[in-house]
């Protein structure tokens, strides 16, 4: 454990003097405790004839230390015991030799071996020396005056050197500094770099994780647009216009109904009034229904540009494909990231008592306000951490008849939040049902009636993302958690009844869809009289769910926020001040860019042109939130830490995406497709033109394609899977138990040397 002559432990030779032979490193100091003692002292002691100290001989063991010896690694101590020489006996005394007899179950001595680990240490001191020496001379961790000496010493190195090396390290030098250039021009190139900076500075990381997060999303939705938009809206309109010599190849349907080919979208004709086309805007019907925005515009099956053959239907289901594997793996990179950070925080109670206190503060606040405010937060922590340690003594020492009741307690306020999440979805179900059923009625088409039956479905949802998180907010009180745990379980329960109503949404689109008898959709193979185009109708619904979440935002910020503001700036009531300032909820605010995010994705195969709107929404939303957080709310008094939201936020967002993965599963492989319109019109299914596609490559590559899609090959690749899922649990186990061990050995490094620096003090006050 101490090789390294720096840290080997220091002894007192007898006399004040080292044995013969015994080397000290020519390039460093001389031990304090190894100094030889003034002449005078010496001559006294010598004249006297007085021994060496007790401490000095049996507590260090001095009477013959060890000899430093060079060899071909450097300098290294090595631990060898001369003739007549008294034990080592400070090396049982040590914290970790005590410690290792104790797990050892024996008395085995900790012998002087121990310190024979220093060619180890060398190696790697000298390959770290190596490294560095590689390295520009700003890179070195040394003063300005050695790094002018290296970089003095490197450029007399080089005139050695051949043409040929000196080109390519003149020409790896210009690289890397290129590099670093084009690196810090791109950093003035990020989104809203500035603004995030600021708010950072105002209210600290945990606000400031909510806007990079907003910002996350949107380069995201950018991308899905950008993707979409030049595989499947891109070719579709050149066909169209006749762009580069390209024409439109259309075939007709084969074994299908004539009935099942009509479609007719419901396009203003005739004199237009201004609030039919904001109808229309808001609801996705009239002129929108025939545009690029949604499904129904594709009826094309393959463009010709030129003499190349473009797959339109295999473009589209691709695309799909392609801009959900782009999701999932851009969060699981981010949130492993973040998983790392979070893994760095998650300590035993000690240290987090000790970050909290040495390593809790915020140095990148700048704002007397947010200074204020960050203090209380590292009150408000350190009394939850201390509330939580007094709840959990409390939870050992309940008896029986008080743990039963408890649990009685949250037995029954569970049934009581499984009936609310019950009520919630039924009644969105009744309301789908009878907003589709009606929407459509003659004797409203061109009424307000008809668009408030229409956004019946959106409206009953938000009511019950906005009802819900209440109502769970003050049953939590009652069942008797910890604060952390309350937070953890508020959240759980209003992330799933966030995006369970989604869902819930588009079971009761389906039900009516395919879902009809069997005389309504035996031709078709759904319900083509509601839904000749059932793709472009779920893509209507999932374009108003977007709309009108947005509208909800700006409206509470317009009609809400700064009123309520006004009110506690200008009135003095004593209510009006009881209410206050509105906090700034991070969480909240997250659930709610999710929820939109939730809907872009299930939504944007039905509705290609879908990811713009959502780009433009969050791009309109951060400034709405930067002034409605500036200037009328005021940060939350329980923060959320910065590395632990990150990965709250990524891991939620993930669970959004699983949940989009569901419904377009079932949308592309098991409902038919409509017959009347969309690329997939000659197919049974969406995921019918993989196989189709698939049947046109040569005889062998069919069979490996279709070796692979088989039983034979997916369950040997399901076992191997699960083989290497197990190695690297298994390794991570095992890095865990190293990544302890070591932690063990630094608190025992420090009781080492506290234990000899007391015995060096106890040498020098006693010689």
């Amino acid at each position: 454990m101490r090789s390294c002559w720096l840290r080997a432990p220091r002894r007192v030779w007898a006399g004040g003097r080292r044995p013969r032979g015994s080397l000290t490193p020519p390039s460093s100091p001389v031990p304090a405790a190894a100094a030889p003692r003034p002449r005078r002292a010496r001559k006294r002691r010598h004249r006297r004839g007085a021994p060496a100290s007790p401490a000095a001989m049996s507590g260090l063991g001095a009477a013959a230390g060890p000899a430093w010896q060079r060899d071909s690694g450097g300098l290294s101590l090595l631990a060898e015991e001369p003739h007549g020489a008294a034990p080592v006996d400070f090396l049982q005394e040590l914290p970790s030799c005590q410690s290792a007899r104790r797990r050892r179950g024996g008395t085995q001595e900790c012998r002087p071996a121990l310190l024979g680990t220093a060619g180890s240490r060398g190696d790697a001191a000298r390959a770290e020396t190596g490294e560095l020496a590689d390295r520009p001379a700003r890179e070195h961790p040394k003063s300005m005056a050695e790094k002018r000496r290296i970089r003095d010493s490197q450029q007399a190195d080089t005139e050695h050197l051949t043409r040929w090396k000196k080109w390519r390290r003149t020409s790896s030098k210009s690289l890397k500094k290129a590099l670093t250039e084009v690196k810090g021009l791109s950093s003035y190139l990020v989104l809203w770099r500035h603004d995030i900076h600021s708010i950072e500075g105002k209210f600290g990381t945990g606000i400031q994780s909510y806007f990079s997060f907003l910002r996350f999303l949107v380069l995201l939705n950018f991308i899905i647009f950008i993707l979409m938009f030049s595989f499947v809206t891109l070719p579709t309109i050149i066909s169209k216009y006749g762009i580069f010599n390209s024409t439109i190849a259309y075939i007709s349907p084969k074994n299908i109904d004539d009935t099942c080919t009509i479609y007719k979208p419901s396009g203003n004709k005739g004199l237009i009034y201004f609030y039919t086309y904001l109808k229309d805007l808001l609801s996705g019907t009239g002129f929108l229904e025939v545009t690029s925005l949604f499904y129904g515009y594709y009826s094309i099956d393959a463009v010709w540009i030129s003499i190349m053959r473009y797959n339109l239907p295999l473009a589209y289901l691709l695309a799909t494909f392609a801009y959900l594997t782009l999701s999932s793996l851009w969060i699981i990179k981010r949130s492993v990231e973040g998983f790392k950070q979070n893994l760095v925080h998650d300590a035993d109670p000690f240290q987090s008592y000790c970050n909290k206190v040495f390593a809790g503060w915020d140095f990148c606040i700048t704002d007397p306000n947010a200074a204020r405010l960050k203090h209380r937060s590292l009150q408000y922590e350190l009394q939850t951490d201390l509330q939580e340690e007094k709840l959990k003594q409390k939870i050992a020492e309940r008896k029986m008849g008080e743990k039963l009741r408890i649990y009685s307690l949250r037995i029954f306020i569970n049934i009581i939040v499984i009936a609310i999440l019950s009520g919630c979805f039924y009644s969105i179900y009744r309301v789908t049902v009878f907003s589709q059923e009606n929407s459509n009625d003659i004797g409203n088409v061109n009424s307000q009636v008809n668009l408030l039956v229409q956004y019946l479905p959106s409206m009953v949802i938000t009511l019950a993302n906005f009802i819900g998180p209440l109502i769970f907010a003050f049953l939590i009180r009652f069942e008797d958690y910890t604060p952390a745990f309350e937070i953890k379980l508020t959240l759980l329960r209003c992330v799933f009844v966030r995006l369970a109503n989604i869902g819930v949404l588009l079971f009761s689109l389906w039900s009516q869809i395919a879902g009809c008898g069997s005389d309504k959709c035996k031709p078709c193979g759904y319900n083509y009289k509601l839904y000749p185009c059932w793709e472009s109708d779920v893509g209507q619904e999932m374009y108003k769910l977007m709309i009108f979440d947005f509208i909800v935002i700006l409206a509470v910020a317009l009609f809400a926020d700064f009123p309520r503001k006004l009110l506690v700036t200008h009135c003095s009531w004593k209510l009006v001040q009881w209410f206050g300032h509105k906090e700034f909820e991070i969480s909240d605010n997250v659930l709610e860019i999710i929820y939109g995010q939730t809907i872009c994705w299930i939504g944007t195969f039905f509705s290609p042109l879908l990811p713009a709107i959502a780009t433009i929404k969050y791009f309109i939303i951060f400034y709405v939130k930067k002034i409605v957080l500036i200037h009328t709310r005021k940060p939350a008094a329980r923060p959320i830490r910065a590395s632990s939201s990150n990965f709250f936020f990524l891991v939620v967002l993930l669970i959004g995406l699983l949940l989009a993965f569901i419904p377009l599963g079932f949308s592309i492989a098991r409902i038919p497709s409509s017959k009347a319109c969309g690329p997939f019109r000659n197919f049974n299914t969406s995921w019918e033109v993989i196989p189709d596609t698939i049947l046109q490559f040569p005889t062998g590559l069919q069979q490996i394609l279709f070796g692979i899609a088989s039983e034979a090959f997916a369950v040997p690749f399901f076992v191997i899977l699960c083989i290497m899922m197990f190695y690297v649990i298994a390794l991570a186990r095992a890095h865990k138990r190293v990544v302890e061990q070591l932690r063990e050995q630094l608190v025992l490094e420090s009781r080492d040397k506290m234990f000899l620096i007391r015995k060096i003090a106890e040498a020098q006050r006693y010689p």
